[in-house]
């Protein structure tokens, strides 16, 4: 035996105890640290932000009279900045999947093969597949966590203010960045992320291609999102009051219509020198809205979040198929 393993100072220099993470988990911790560091700034930073600019806005709310006063009588500088700072907050946040796989899935894979550390999987006792899933499911996990956390306390913050929160859920940024949406753009990010470093092999034209990809893709998304649910109708007389199920609903089509349902165009007769003639000779007798009520979103949500996850498995089978069949 070697002096080496005899010597009581080396010896005493071992782990006391047991780890509390083990191979492949302590290599994933290891190895992404500063990823996992990251993520977890992010996370602190961002929650503390969001609770800070909620009790700033209670505070200035209080002041002014809230809740005795309704929202009309409040001053409209003070809902107005507001109903800004909520937007701008959740397009800050709805910015996070992006960087999360830009800048996180996009080396997971990538960083292995440029620095030829990936290499040394086919020397080591695990397999290529269980490398390869470990990697996978630690980032999945790390963008989880805080997506989660921030979408709760960014609905938190929403929700606070009642009555007075902004009626457009639908093209504002409350859709994207609560409930399951947020979670699940991240997770789709990311993967989509890793399939490109995969395929490319380069950490920077990886991160380059991911960001633009996810940028341009979750920009399109967001102008389909009056397709995820069919929107409902309402019609009432021309000359009548607009009817309340629209006061949380969001309009998205205008028409005019006649006693028999016929519709057309909201500018019909509009501009004709005799307008009500016009609709007479036409039977235009009503407004007509479609609109998706506030009740909707979260069954649209719901489905956009599966869209983007199927994405997200369409995403990672195609890293799978890549990392396990081409060369490291």
């Amino acid at each position: 035996m070697s002096t080496l393993t005899q010597d009581p100072t080396i010896r005493g220099r071992e782990p006391s105890g047991p780890r509390a993470l083990r191979g492949l988990a302590w290599l994933m911790v290891h190895q992404h640290r500063a990823a996992l560091l990251c993520c977890l700034a992010l996370t602190l930073i961002g929650a503390a932000w969001i609770v800070y600019q909620r009790g700033a806005m209670l505070n200035d709310l209080h002041a002014a009279g809230w809740p005795g006063k309704r929202g009309d009588s409040l001053p409209q500088d003070l809902t107005n900045r507001i109903s800004n700072d909520l937007n701008s907050g959740g397009v800050t946040l709805g910015f996070v999947p992006v960087l999360l796989g830009a800048f996180l899935g996009a080396p997971l894979i990538a960083a292995d093969y440029e620095n030829g550390t990936g290499r040394l999987v086919a020397t080591q006792s695990v397999s290529r597949l269980q490398w390869l899933l470990a990697k996978v499911s630690f980032a999945l996990l790390v963008v989880t966590v805080p997506t989660t956390i921030l979408s709760l306390l960014y609905g938190w913050w929403w929700r606070s203010l009642g009555p007075l929160a902004p009626n457009d859920w639908l093209t504002g940024a409350l859709f994207d960045t609560t409930g399951p949406v947020l979670v699940a753009t991240a997770l789709c990010t990311t993967s989509l992320g890793i399939a490109v470093g995969a395929l490319v092999r380069r950490v920077t034209p990886a991160m380059v291609a991911t960001f633009l990809v996810s940028a341009i893709g979750l920009t399109v998304a967001g102008g389909l999102r009056d397709e995820l649910a069919t929107p409902r109708r309402v019609a009432w007389p021309l000359d009548g009051e607009t009817p309340a199920a629209l006061g949380g609903g969001v309009e998205v089509d205008q028409w005019v219509g006649t006693a028999s349902g016929k519709l057309y165009g909201w500018s019909t007769c509009a501009h004709d020198a005799a307008a009500e003639k016009c609709r007479s000779d036409l039977g235009i007798v009503n407004t007509v809205r479609d609109y998706f009520d506030r009740d909707q979103m979260v069954g649209m949500q719901w489905t956009a979040a599966g869209v983007l996850l199927a994405l997200t498995v369409l995403f990672l089978t195609v890293c799978v198929l890549r990392t396990r069949r081409g060369r490291l």
